[in-house]
């Protein structure tokens, strides 16, 4: 297995919407993680998640490749966003919805 760096990097080159977060979709594991899926889902997104409590490589080495200390962690076309806070204040500009190409 390649180094987390790597892994973390192919990971956000080769999905247009990833969320880094703890647990999933379906079973966030924290209240943050919970809430940025609830924005994506309600914005009608299509997005990829890493559950960064099933590898403890990915939940240290996000907050490395992002020089972000917190999780979730959003994504866009290689480029990071941002977490939920920052992902509530975008969405209540309209400014995530643009990002994401989604309708208002």
């Amino acid at each position: 297995m390649s180094d987390p760096q790597t892994r973390i990097a192919d990971i956000v080159k080769n999905n247009d919407v990833v969320l880094f977060m703890k647990g999933t979709a379906l079973f966030p594991q924290c209240g943050f993680s919970s809430r940025a899926i609830a924005i994506l889902d309600r914005l009608g997104a299509q997005y990829e998640t890493v559950d960064v409590l099933q590898d403890p490589e990915i939940r240290q080495g996000i907050k490395e490749f992002s020089d972000w200390p917190t999780i979730p962690q959003l994504y866009v076309k290689g480029e990071f966003v941002g977490g939920s806070d920052i992902m509530m204040e975008m969405f209540e500009s309209g400014e995530l919805q643009q990002l994401l190409g989604t309708p208002a």
